[in-house]
């Protein structure tokens, strides 16, 4: 196989650029990165020996294709040759191809065990398809040579159709995946195709394009294939008819792709009457309030000559730092969970050699001033992607936007603006920024009501996460209401009134009403115990990843918290947290918990949480990789360190440790060995820790439940993980939309290995509690309780409206729905179950009424 090198300045780029290439591909492509250098203070650079060593590691006899991004990267690349024998060196091909596209069409190809012409073919047109997306000619004739045939037009593939071959078939198609034949899909598809012998072709019947080759990631996205385009692919030879249906499969599953968080932009179709207006529904709820009017100022810049380049260079570089560490306290400060992820994107940004480069460029050729020459590469980054075809990449403008208005604040000292409110209100505005958004405060924000935006824009999935009513897309004439003018929105059907009569607001109020009674009876009753009717307690703790989610969880009504995850401490950084560093935040979790139990999940990092900085490899199968107690026990400095700083804040705090990922009562036993060293040196140096602190494990892989007997009798508690433990029962990727339906939770066999657990823990007398989405669906709480189930662990959110549950219940009728559900062949009928018994239940406290 052809393997693959990656030359380039910056590291993180390189990595980056490597990530992307591997996961286009479902092979084990030889991929090796040679980036920046060993210099804290100036880590952009490459190095000609980390080249050498980069080709080494992927060489193979069919040959090594070696892209560089930009200037001494070549020379690097070039003096690399010199380290090789003269046979080695005939193998080697520095190739001209632009980096990332050319990485990603190498890799592809490579995957396919092609030659090295192809290989090199392919990464050198791998520009054709953006630019013809673009509008633009390319005439490149690299593409043409006998291994990689040109295009073949429609006089052709009618002739490879004909009725008197045998071999040829033909299939037409509609794509119906939202983003279409987009890079990862237009990976898979060619991937498949080269999985068989038939010559493969491809065309756009909406566009009418011409066939292509299907085994050709440049020519197969030179298509241009959107949701809801017609394809038509044409097989000829022995394996045609399995090529068809192997391709047809792929389409059918919308090419493997989970489109649920892109919500559809589905507008109510139903005629509107005066006073309503039609808008885009972006984040459910109703909300009827007053409007204020937001009209962010944005930073507007002139353009003047520099002599002192290097001063407006720094300047650049210091605004942007300010811009990082201002992101990355929005990242961790707030109430978004996982979609606070969406900044990590806002961070890449800023470190893009691909927009430095040009401001570098401004700035010292041009001589202009760094405000213009950063607002300049900006504006026109923005605009590429605002011109794009496909409305999901338009999006992303706002978000480069955001960017640039953030560092152009950092460049003129001026604060970040928020949005102050002096009464409840339905914010209304041009567009809303990812920035302006997450710093909402939600009890005075009761609504969103823009003029731009789709349903994909980050601002609308942060409005859901953040549980505030969105539409947009509304008409402009919105925006000439005076402030205090009385509105009402729908985020489920995008309707929005403007001063409604009683009878909307009152039905309005009805539908919100309904849905607000429940939570509100829950949240007066959250900081009370979760006690049953017949007097059994129920610990309550929340899964956090932050201080600010602690704070949440407190107020929320948590008993303590029953999961830090302690990943947040390590991603987004180029080192290792110092063992201060997450001393600090361990310690302030604590100091906000008060009493309460904290338990500190260790570090559950690996193939699908990568730390670039280790320089981990990729993984096929990375959730049955390397990760959790085994990359711990794998890397004992970094466990040591944090084993110390959770120790230490464990000095007047009720602290406990949990290993993730267990699989065998050895990797038990060698966690608790390397804690017992670090206790050592910690009572050498006479610093106080808990001495009495509980250990305890995740219960997430079916060796852990098999064996809970054994694993009981090493540790103090259990923590089953049902988000991995389901997936791994079923043996179904949660993150695979084409078998996720089969890790629920809800399982019987899942909720047999709950039982099992339970039972191996009570009998060796340690406590049990949960920790997955489990814990927070209400329709669960009855068979949880009823399984025997010590403590559950949930977001914040879902805690007062879980505690009401336990509260309706008694541990009798818990049980005998536990054990009922547990002899159900299905999820949807242990559903089915549940759902009879609360409905059975309201209708026999309304009797009794």
């Amino acid at each position: 196989m052809v393997g693959i090198v990656i030359v380039s300045h910056s590291k993180q780029l390189a990595a980056g650029v490597r990530e992307l290439a591997a996961q286009m591909v479902s092979g084990d492509v030889a991929l090796a990165v040679a980036a920046g250098i060993d210099d804290p203070d100036n880590p952009l650079g490459t190095d000609a020996m980390q080249v050498y060593q980069a080709i080494e590691s992927v060489y193979s006899d069919d040959g090594v294709v070696v892209l560089m991004d930009l200037g001494s990267a070549l020379l690097s690349a070039e003096m690399a040759l010199e380290f090789l024998t003269e046979e080695q060196c005939e193998k080697i091909y520095l190739c001209e191809a632009p980096l990332v596209e050319g990485a990603i069409a190498a890799t592809i190809s490579a995957a396919q065990l092609n030659s090295i012409e192809q290989v090199l073919a392919e990464a050198r047109g791998a520009l054709t398809a953006k630019a013809a997306q673009l509008g633009i000619d390319v005439i490149s004739d690299t593409l043409i040579s006998p291994q990689n045939p040109p295009l073949v037009n429609d006089r052709e593939a009618k002739e490879h159709s004909r009725t008197d071959n045998p071999y040829t078939l033909q299939i037409q198609l509609t794509v119906a995946n939202r983003l279409g034949l987009h890079a990862r899909p237009a990976a898979r598809f060619v991937t498949t195709a080269a999985k068989f012998q038939a010559q493969i072709r491809v065309r756009n019947v909406t566009r009418n394009t011409d066939f292509v080759q299907a085994n050709s990631i440049n020519q197969v996205a030179t298509l241009g294939v959107r949701q809801g385009h017609e394809i038509a692919i044409a097989a000829t030879g022995i394996d045609a008819e399995a090529a068809l249906a192997a391709l047809q499969e792929l389409v059918t599953n919308n090419f493997g792709e989970d489109d649920s968080d892109l919500i559809p932009t589905v507008i109510d179709s139903s005629e509107t009457v005066e006073g309503e207006l039609l808008g885009i529904p972006a984040s459910s709820g109703v909300a009827i309030a007053p409007i204020f009017q937001y009209r962010p100022t944005t930073v507007q810049v002139e353009e003047y000559i520099v002599e002192d380049t290097a001063n407006e260079w720094q300047r650049i570089q210091t605004a942007i730092q300010t811009a990082t560490q201002d992101l990355q306290s929005l990242q961790s400060a707030n109430q978004l969970g996982d979609k606070a992820e969406i900044f990590s994107a806002h961070l890449l940004v800023l470190q893009d050699p691909a927009l430095l480069e040009p401001v570098h460029q401004r700035i010292f050729s041009h001589h202009q001033n760094a405000e213009f020459a950063w607002k300049s590469t900006i504006d026109e980054l923005a605009h590429n992607f605002d011109t794009l075809e496909d409305a999901y990449l338009q999006e992303r403008a706002n978000d480069i936007t955001d960017v640039g208005q953030r560092v152009l604040r950092s460049l003129r000292g001026i604060t970040t603006p928020t949005i102050e409110l002096t009464q409840p209100s339905i914010v209304v505005a041009t567009d809303l920024s990812p920035s302006d958004t997450a710093q909402l405060d939600t009890t005075k924000v009761l609504g969103i009501c823009t003029t731009r935006g789709s349903a994909t824009s980050h601002t609308a999935i942060l409005a859901r996460s953040l549980g505030i009513p969105a539409v947009v897309g509304v008409p402009a004439a919105i925006l000439h209401l005076a402030n205090g003018t009385l509105l009402a929105i729908d985020g489920a059907s995008g309707k929005v009134w403007l001063e409604p009569d009683t009878d909307t607001i009152a039905r309005l109020q009805a539908r919100r009403n309904a849905g607000l009674q429940a939570r509100q009876h829950a949240q007066v009753t959250a900081h009370q115990p979760a006690i049953t009717r017949d007097r059994k307690r129920v610990t309550i703790a929340a899964n956090i990843g932050s201080v600010a989610e602690a704070k949440i969880a407190i107020k929320n009504g948590a008993d303590g918290v029953g999961l830090l995850r302690t990943e947040f401490l390590y991603l987004n950084r180029t080192t290792a947290p110092t063992e201060e560093e997450q001393f600090a935040v361990y310690q302030a979790i604590a100091e906000v918990l008060d009493r309460r139990a904290l338990i500190v999940r260790t570090l559950d990092i690996g193939g699908d949480k990568p730390l670039d900085y280790l320089g981990l490899r990729a993984e096929s199968n990375p959730f049955l990789g390397k990760r959790g107690i085994r990359f711990c026990l794998e890397h004992q400095d970094i466990f040591k360190t944090q084993l110390r700083a959770i120790l230490r804040a464990s000095h007047g705090h009720q602290i406990k440790i949990m290993f993730p990922m267990v699989a065998t009562v050895q990797e038990v036993q060698a966690a608790k060995a390397i804690l017992a060293q670090v206790q050592t040196q910690l009572r050498q140096a006479n610093i106080p820790f808990d001495e009495s602190m509980q250990v305890g494990i995740m219960v997430e892989t079916p060796s852990a439940v098999a064996i809970a007997d054994q694993l009981a009798t090493e540790i103090d508690f259990f923590s089953i993980g049902t988000n991995d433990l389901s997936q791994y029962v079923m043996a179904a990727d949660r993150t695979n939309s084409q078998v996720a339906m089969l890790a629920d939770a809800l399982h019987p066999a899942i909720l047999r290995s709950i039982e099992q657990t339970v039972q191996a823990a009570h009998s060796s007398g340690i406590w049990v509690g949960l920790c997955g989405e489990l814990a927070a669906d209400t329709l669960a709480t009855p068979i949880l309780v009823g399984l025997g189930l010590d403590e559950l662990s949930l977001n914040s959110q879902a805690i007062p409206m879980v505690k009401r549950a336990v509260s309706e219940l008694s541990t009798v009728e818990a049980e005998a729905i536990a054990q009922r559900a547990l002899k159900l062949d299905s999820a949807n009928r242990v559903r089915e179950l549940v759902s009879s018994f609360y409905t059975n239940e309201e209708v026999e406290r309304k009797t009794q009424r």
